[in-house]
């Protein structure tokens, strides 16, 4: 009887295992970068957290951070550049140079990357940006001299906010991003709501989350990226980790598939790394990378659609939400898309009566005594569930 359960539960834990090897093959074949030889990595555990366009002796610093990619290189790449970034293991998306060529077997450079921002226009509000036409041309031609690799795009705050002035003529011209979205294979965009926005309309972090399901949309669900905020770029005001953090969770519930910090302050001094440089605000980013590094098997499984249905106490206040599936638990992520303060109930489909619902990263449990629960969110909070 003790060597048959003995060997029952050998056999269970095998059988766990295959299936846990079949689950990982599987979200490898399934991942958005299987197509590239040498585009990032497919392991269910990678999430890409980039910074943008720093010295690459700083890399140290940024992996203590969390960080796991470069993105950019200023007139780069280099052979120093690369030389310095191998030393320390940190990949890189960069340019496609003569340099960059010469290293086309090297799993150092994970992706090329158009002239940053080529929907802003050229000389002002009058100019004019790159035509999406020559974008794709540019697209065809570092294809054909690497195919190995994915090319990325990074737009400008047009791709969440049509009514840009740094657009030029082509303002209010949505309709030209599907056509940029022709040449690359990995879109990214930048919009930074507090620090550099007009007025009227800083502090409305949900653009973020705009940006991220409008460029989805017009790639016909291409990957998308985008560069978040975390330093006092203009000198003006900082978003505050909390805000951070709820930008981050905003682009990953709204289907991002890598984060990119925008590290550089320009006034009222120029300041290349502030993110080093804020002690308060380095901590806050490393603590969310180290959950997104923790929770990217999860944000890497298939999202379960239809599934949950959630009601806010306030009106004004309406959550986004995602929904996964890894590991036998199911994981409820929920951030608030404007300002204030509001109570949640969340009603999970199949969520049995009595079930205990773990908040993440927060020491707490909640009660689901008839298959829903609630939480209660205060301005800017994020809140991820595990259910097992």
């Amino acid at each position: 009887m003790t060597r048959r359960r003995v060997l029952t539960a050998g056999a269970l834990l095998l059988a766990a295992t295959l299936a846990g090897c079949a689950d990982e093959a599987q979200l490898r074949a399934a991942s958005p970068y299987a197509q590239w030889k040498n585009g990032p990595s497919t392991d269910p555990s990678y999430f890409p957290i980039a910074v943008w366009c720093q010295e690459p002796n700083l890399a140290p610093e940024y992996q203590k951070a969390g960080i796991n990619l470069y993105f950019s290189l200023w007139e780069g790449p280099t052979e120093a550049q690369l030389s310095e970034l191998k030393k320390y293991g940190m990949q890189v998306v960069c340019g496609q140079n003569a340099v960059g060529l010469a290293h086309k077997d090297d799993p150092l450079i994970i992706g090329w990357m158009h002239g940053d921002e080529p929907d802003n226009a050229h000389g002002g509000p009058t100019g004019s940006p790159t035509l999406p036409a020559k974008i794709v041309e540019e697209y065809e031609a570092y294809r054909t001299a690497d195919s190995t690799r994915p090319i990325f795009v990074n737009f400008g705050r047009g791709a969440a906010w049509d009514d840009w002035a740094g657009r030029g003529v082509r303002k209010n011209h949505p309709e030209d991003f599907p056509k940029y979205l022709k040449g690359c294979d990995i879109a990214s965009f930048d919009i930074y709501p507090v620090s550099n926005m007009p007025k009227e309309l800083r502090g409305q972090l949900d653009f973020v989350g705009h940006g991220v399901e409008r460029l989805i949309k017009w790639g016909d669900g291409k990957p998308v990226w985008n560069a978040l905020e975390c330093t006092n770029i203009n000198g003006e005001e900082k978003a505050t980790p909390r805000q951070v953090k709820s930008e981050v969770w905003i682009s990953l519930v709204k289907g991002t598939r890598g984060i990119i910090y925008f590290v550089h302050q320009f006034k009222p001094k120029f300041d290349e790394h502030a993110l080093l440089d804020d002690p308060e605000m380095l901590a806050a980013v490393t603590a969310i990378n180290q959950q997104i590094r923790e929770l990217a098997p999860a944000l890497n499984s298939p999202t379960v659609k239809d599934a949950l249905k959630v009601e806010s106490s306030n009106k004004d206040v309406p959550l986004a939400t995602l929904v996964k599936k890894q590991g036998g638990a199911t994981y409820v992520f929920a951030v608030p898309m404007k300002a204030g303060e509001t109570q949640a109930t969340f009603i999970l489909a199949g969520l049995p009566a009595g079930a205990q619902v773990e908040v993440l990263g927060e020491n707490r449990n909640i009660e689901a005594p008839d298959g829903r629960f609630q939480d209660r969110f205060a301005d800017w909070d994020v809140h991820l569930y595990r259910i097992k």
